[in-house]
């Protein structure tokens, strides 16, 4: 796909996406995906039949794509022929493929509080008790400003998070003595002169800007690592262990779905799949047959009541 033929289309989908109000990273994904298509059709994607978006589907299967990125890579193309080139009749032609179903990789408690107390530094400390404590995504942990920690209602307020939506979670007693520490030692030579309220709580290497995820899940490996934590557990394993653990302890799950910031209440509903306390608190009925029935036996004194 040539840079002459693609640019004119290339530039109207971007100003489709703009108007949407799509994200970076949706846009990104999008542009990639077109120009996947673009590569195995060798020409644009304006000239697309019927037929080539049909045998572009088997060929991302029979290639060995992964089930979640064919459907990620056809969601870009079904903008671009629904959106862009109004061709709804190609639109048509588009499906997705069910995903498999897979469990949240979860920690344990004990891991959990392995891994925090093998955190190397103070801010590597924060960074994963916010995570863990509530229930915060890689992203919204890293963006986190000053003005959003309110420490009058031991809240913090997560502004415009995924699905553009605020949302308050709990502050714990633990997080807010470590975020008062680390506010003394909290670097401020990017952001003189900037509000306090603005200041973003953990500064990145440019000015102006926080750490990026990829820097917090390096941070993250490596004190897994050395916590001895051998599941594969990533940055977001904090927050399927934090949901996990509520629900543990007998939280109600709609309260869990609020703190999550979960649209539909299923989404928070799988957790109860691998609440491991509750399962293993499950009597079985195998358990049950060893147990006399009830009424089976009767005490003398009631023998003589009758």
């Amino acid at each position: 796909m040539t840079i002459r033929s693609i640019s004119p289309l290339r530039q109207r989908m971007i100003e489709d996406m703009n108007a949407r109000q799509l994200g970076p990273h949706s846009q990104r994904s999008h542009i990639y995906s077109c120009e996947r298509f673009a590569a195995f059709l060798k020409r644009s994607p304006d000239t697309a039949t019927a037929d080539d978006v049909r045998r572009f589907q088997l060929h991302l299967m029979e290639s060995g794509t992964s089930i979640s990125n064919r459907n990620r890579i056809m969601t870009g193309v079904k903008f671009l022929l629904r959106v862009t080139l109004r061709r709804l009749d190609l639109a048509a032609e588009i499906y997705h493929l069910k995903e498999p179903q897979r469990l949240p990789l979860v920690m344990s408690p004990e891991e959990a509080k392995r891994l925090l107390a093998m955190a190397g530094t103070l801010k590597v400390r924060v960074l994963l008790a916010l995570g863990y404590g509530c229930g915060l995504r890689a992203g919204e942990v890293v963006r986190l400003r000053v003005g959003d920690i309110d420490s009058a209602q031991s809240i913090i307020r997560v502004v415009q998070a995924k699905g553009r939506k605020d949302r308050h979670v709990m502050l714990p007693p633990e997080v807010l003595d470590l975020l008062r520490q680390w506010w003394k030692e909290r670097p401020t030579r990017y952001d003189t002169g900037v509000p306090p309220e603005q200041r973003w709580l953990f500064p990145g290497r440019r000015p102006g800007r926080p750490i990026t995820t990829r820097q917090l899940g390096r941070l993250f490996h490596a004190t897994a690592e050395a916590a001895g934590i051998r599941k594969p557990v990533t940055v977001h394993s904090l927050r399927h262990s934090f949901a996990t653990h509520l629900l543990e302890r007998g939280t109600d799950i709609r309260i869990i779905q609020a703190l999550l910031g979960h649209h539909k209440l299923d989404t928070t509903a799988r957790y109860t799949r691998v609440a491991t306390g509750m399962i293993a608190s499950i009597e079985s009925p195998l358990h049950l047959l060893s147990k006399p029935p009830r009424g089976a036996k009767r005490g003398k004194n009631a023998e003589r009541a009758m």
